[in-house]
């Protein structure tokens, strides 16, 4: 006989109370954001590039008078025209930046000032055509004269198909773009991340002296634009390099320049992310070695690297794609060899081809995509490493060792200090290398081009407001998806959502936002070219750091809070103002300093955004390279470095008195 425990409970769906409707509302509006300003704008750009413009010549017909302005030769389709054009028939015209043709293309001897006068017409009412400012339709003839008829442009008409693909896989220059990117960031990521380890384990595992020194050399490249190791490396490996001689003949413009730069760069990535997994480790495991009597070596290959080979795939994978995504290096010191994210700039900025810049984006997001899903995957498989009984290691000195350690970090150090060392020295002399005395003239920015000071001046700002606006939306919507009761499907959601930022370079982010914003129908259309645009997309492309620290740290709160704040039947934001934000303080500042640091060095994401009202100091080192004015980008690259080094001076020390006042309950007082 079956127990009344046995016997199945009925579902009682829990009543939802204003709290509940509230976070799930602040859920939504924050998700809405991401959709707008990420989802909705890659759309854009993915039907972009499967979209094929093509122009129906036979839709349209074309008669010419002779002299005395008579209609006497018959109409002509503009197919038939174009059929007869020699040697080159352009049957198959491809669409400008502004998806027209002017038809006077297919007449060679056509002058605006001839008496000759036309008249023309669309076969049916499918043919729209436009004289001046006014759109035509139908099979009504408007006659013209030479100088209106200039004027008169068809519309192309749309189709999605992957002809745009056959193109670019058909383009050899363009195709090798995808070799020359995966080759680089497969070498760079096997470099790079070979000297973080060795860095990181030098800092984890030894006692060396100086490690405050050496962690806070490893990090200076995160406070600096990543074209700005490519203008040190000109000023050492160029043609008048004062190290020219050590490349052997070889040339710094190309392969050699990018590996070097992507490493100096790509650096304090892969060294935190290993330096991380290399701290987590249980002493215990190195005392049954010893025990054991295995060698030093074993130990290493047995414990050291299966310990930490989370942290090395997952620094590997970071490297990957902050290397193949990369859009200033390259474009500074890349020479004629082509990558992926270049060829978009070359595409949209060169050529005004908007399709096919669409198509390298693409092609851009499949690598990046790829490397981001294995790297969730690898971490998914993450198992911990530290148990209750575990007992923390720590290293016990060794002079042999500790004294090679310490000479290899300082040949690291001297690597970074000696990049930035450059960059500061050109930026500071008169006229490399014939008049090396020092002067401030590059320091005068409005005598260059890049947007002079107000350049700097935009650049401050956009990193205050992404900032601020920045900590606050990825903030709220940590909180909600990690606090909010139920509604799991909606939080999954939101969850994918934030993840997505990650996975997206910043070229194709940038362009996507030409396609979405920039479109007269859409509402949104009056942020284009304004700081808001700017804001916007910064905050986009790096939400998906910050909100993982964000829920790193709402992790570590009991649950027991917000229980016992309903138990008193105290509103959710009072709990989330007087106890949430106080105790995740450390997190929050995080957070505004990492917004802050990215958006006044970020290149890529608002290359393609930016006005002559907006100038940004990192696209203004760009420009000023592109213009020849090499000093005053370093010179510019350094107000960046300067100004990152100052805010995390700041930082260090606001942190330091607010986490006085707002964490004083955890020690008790």
């Amino acid at each position: 006989m079956a127990s009344v425990s046995d016997i199945p409970k009925p579902f009682v769906k829990p009543k939802l109370g204003r709290d509940d409707w509230m976070q799930r509302g602040f859920m939504a509006m924050i998700a809405i954001y991401l959709i707008v300003a990420l989802a909705m704008p890659l759309y854009a750009m993915l039907s972009k590039a499967f979209s094929t413009y093509t122009f129906d010549l036979s839709l349209y017909e074309v008669q010419v008078s002779d002299k005395d302005g008579n209609f006497n030769a018959p109409a002509k389709t503009l197919l038939a025209l174009n059929n007869a054009l020699d040697p080159k028939p352009i049957k198959r015209l491809s669409t400008s930046n502004t998806g027209r043709k002017g038809v006077t293309k297919l007449f060679p001897d056509f002058s605006f000032r001839s008496p000759v006068k036309y008249r023309f017409r669309g076969i049916d009412e499918n043919a729209v055509y436009i004289v001046g400012s006014k759109r035509f339709t139908g099979p009504d003839w408007q006659e013209l004269d030479s100088n209106t008829f200039r004027r008169v442009v068809i519309r192309p008409t749309r189709d999605v198909g992957l002809s745009n693909f056959v193109t670019y896989f058909s383009t050899p220059s363009l195709f090798q773009s995808i070799q020359n990117s995966l080759l680089i960031a497969a070498i760079s990521t096997v470099i790079t991340v070979s000297l973080a380890f060795w860095f990181a384990y030098a800092l984890a595992r030894s006692t060396m002296r100086f490690k405050g020194f050496f962690r806070m050399v490893a990090m200076m490249p995160i406070l600096v634009p990543s074209l700005l190791p490519g203008i040190a490396l000109i000023y050492m490996f160029g043609k008048q390099g004062f190290l020219n001689g050590l490349l052997m003949g070889q040339s710094i413009y190309g392969p050699i320049g990018i590996v070097i730069g992507s490493v100096f760069f790509t650096f304090p990535h892969a060294m935190i992310i290993i330096a991380t997994a290399l701290s987590i480790s249980d002493a215990r495991l190195y005392e049954a070695s010893v025990s054991l009597k295995a060698s030093r070596w074993k130990t290493f290959w047995t414990v050291t690297i299966p310990g930490a080979r989370y942290g090395l795939f997952s620094a590997a994978f970071v490297v990957f794609n902050l290397v193949i995504t990369d859009f200033g290096l390259p474009k500074v010191i890349g020479g004629k060899f082509n990558m992926l994210a270049v060829d978009i700039y070359k595409q949209v900025i060169g050529q005004q081809n908007f399709e096919m810049g669409a198509v390298v984006s693409v092609v851009l997001l499949v690598p990046a995509v790829l490397a981001f899903a294995i790297d969730r995957q690898v971490q998914k498989k993450q198992v911990a490493l530290l148990s209750a009984r575990s007992v923390v290691f720590e290293p016990k000195p060794d002079r042999k060792y500790d004294r090679i350690f310490l000479i290899y970090s300082s040949l690291v150090a001297l690597f970074i200090v000696g990049i930035i060392a450059v960059c500061q020295f050109a930026a500071v002399i008169k006229f490399w290398p014939y008049d090396l005395s020092l002067s401030l003239n590059n320091y005068d920015f409005d005598r260059m081009d890049g947007g002079g000071w107000g350049s700097y001046k935009n650049s401050l700002l956009l990193a205050l407001l992404t900032a601020i606006i920045g900590t606050v939306v990825v903030f709220l919507g940590g909180y909600m998806v990690e606090k909010t009761k139920g509604f799991a499907k909606g939080r999954a959601l939101f969850q994918a959502l934030a993840m997505l930022p990650m996975a997206i370079p910043g070229m194709v982010l940038g362009l996507s936002y030409i396609f979405f914003f920039n479109n007269p129908d859409n509402p949104l259309n009056f942020i284009y070219g304004t700081m808001i645009i700017l804001v916007v997309s910064t905050v986009t492309h790096f939400y998906t750091v910050s909100h993982l620290t964000a829920i790193t740290a709402l992790k570590q709160m009991d649950t027991e809070f917000e229980s016992v704040s309903q138990s008193l039947k105290q509103p959710f934001y009072k709990l989330f103002w007087r106890v949430t934000v106080p105790v995740s303080m450390p997190a929050i500042l995080n957070i505004s300093i990492y917004l802050f640091v990215n958006a006044m060095t970020t290149v890529s994401a608002v290359v393609f955004l930016y006005s002559t009202n907006t100038a940004l100091a990192s696209v203004a080192v760009l420009n000023m390279d592109d213009a020849g004015d090499i000093a005053p980008a370093a010179a510019m690259g350094m107000m960046i470095f300067y100004t990152n080094a100052g805010a995390r001076i700041l930082h260090a020390l606001a942190s330091r008195r607010l986490l006085k006042r707002s964490e004083a309950w955890r020690k008790g007082g």
